[in-house]
């Protein structure tokens, strides 16, 4: 088979064959001369397009912390704030409860008094000067109720909630008193009706946790709206001032070189005695004294919203809501003082005439002022309603034709 492949073919020249020998000899012999070509650049790796580390300074070897932090591989860092002091914290507090009472610097004192809440800078230790701040502010000229102050109390208080567990009872019981006033009395002016029913039935719920006023309580009312609060405290001074230097001739003349301190007496012995039986009393009268000024502060506070609440019947959407609050104060009227009973009877009496001037298209801008679901309550009061529910019980069998 191998000779009959090249059959019929010419032989090969002698010149082609010594052409193939010469090329085969002259690639073994010679080298291979280098491409003029460029090559391609070789792909960037990643970790070199990133920035490159700044020089970090080299620690003072005099410093002991920084040949440790070195030492260990640790990277210096420095503190940027500062923890202030039990004592730096009363300044400050001094310091805002002198400002707050200016309405012109109200807004950024509360501010601060705000950031010092939120820090965790009230603590037992320094509750009482916390509170001189909140006293300072419902102190102010200006009320917590007026419009360029109003959001500034609503903000203040709202926090104060917050550190309310470190103050006592009696500080509690007046913070309590003060939210009425600055945060339910503000939210009555808001424009979200979901607010303002939730306001509402949080004074609700506040009217019905009041107990029975007695008679006790009206004398009292009776008494302080003769007597003012300032009259009496500057009489009380006087006549502790008085009392106090008469005390101090009397001692005097007894015991002019003092030596009754120096002689052991029975009757101090038989007063410390009498002293200390007479504490629990004390103590119980106080704290009946003190729940006493307390419901007298939440009622006042409880007629404040009310008042606030009424002014704003004229918008449709509060009507409803204001109908319903008046008339529960109404139902329990019993729980405040006679003159307190004499305000709600009136506002009672004011909704009422309104709630029928508006049933009868009377109202103040001329128009027909009836909400919602009085006009709802007006068109099915005369409406017969079917068991069926489809079908009209009138019997005009507007149904019939669906229905088969």
């Amino acid at each position: 088979m191998g000779d009959s492949l090249f059959e019929g073919l010419p032989p090969p020249s002698h010149q082609q064959q010594n052409q193939e020998a010469e090329a085969n000899d002259t690639s073994k012999t010679t080298k291979r001369e280098p491409s003029t070509v460029p090559a391609p650049p070789k792909p960037a790796l990643k970790s070199a397009l990133k920035r490159p580390k700044p020089v970090e300074a080299k620690p003072d070897p005099e410093d002991g912390a920084a040949e440790k932090a070195t030492a260990s591989g640790k990277r210096l860092r420095f503190k940027t704030t500062t923890d202030a002091s039990e004592t730096q914290v009363i300044e400050a507090m001094k310091k805002i409860a002198s400002h707050i009472k200016t309405p012109a610097k109200f807004s950024k004192a509360s501010k601060l008094a705000i950031q010092l809440i939120q820090a965790g800078s009230v603590k037992p230790g320094t509750s009482d000067h916390f509170f001189a701040i909140l006293e300072a502010a419902m102190s102010s000229t200006t009320s917590c109720t007026d419009p360029s102050v109003r959001a500034d109390y609503h903000a203040l208080f709202s926090a104060a909630r917050d550190a309310a567990e470190c103050l006592n009872k009696k500080q509690k019981n007046q913070l309590a008193t003060w939210t009425v006033r600055a945060v339910l009395a503000n939210d009555f002016f808001t424009d979200d009706s979901f607010l303002f029913s939730k306001t509402a039935g949080q004074v609700k719920d506040a009217i019905a946790d009041l107990p029975v006023a007695t008679k006790d309580d009206d004398i009292e009312e009776a008494a302080s709206l003769i007597d003012k609060a300032a009259t009496t405290d500057e009489y009380s001074k006087r006549e502790d001032t008085c009392s106090g230097a008469e005390a101090e001739e009397n001692k005097d003349v007894s015991d002019p070189f003092g030596l009754d301190a120096l002689i052991p007496s029975r009757v101090k012995k038989d007063e410390k005695v009498k002293g200390k039986k007479d504490m629990p009393v004390k103590v119980r009268e106080e704290e009946e004294e003190e729940s006493k000024r307390f419901l007298k502060y939440q009622r006042e506070a409880l007629i404040t919203c009310l008042e606030i609440a009424a002014r704003r019947y004229k918008i449709p959407w509060c009507q409803t809501v204001i109908d319903i609050l008046v008339k529960h104060a109404f139902d329990n009227v019993a729980r405040f003082t006679s003159c307190q009973r004499d305000a709600i009877q009136k506002l009672w009496a004011s909704i009422r005439e309104q709630q029928t001037r508006r049933k009868q298209g009377k109202s103040v801008n001329g128009k027909l002022d009836v909400n919602g679901f009085e006009w709802l309550q007006q068109k099915y009061a005369g409406e017969k309603i079917s068991i069926r529910h489809s079908v009209g019980g009138s019997g005009d069998r507007r149904a019939s034709q669906w229905l088969g």
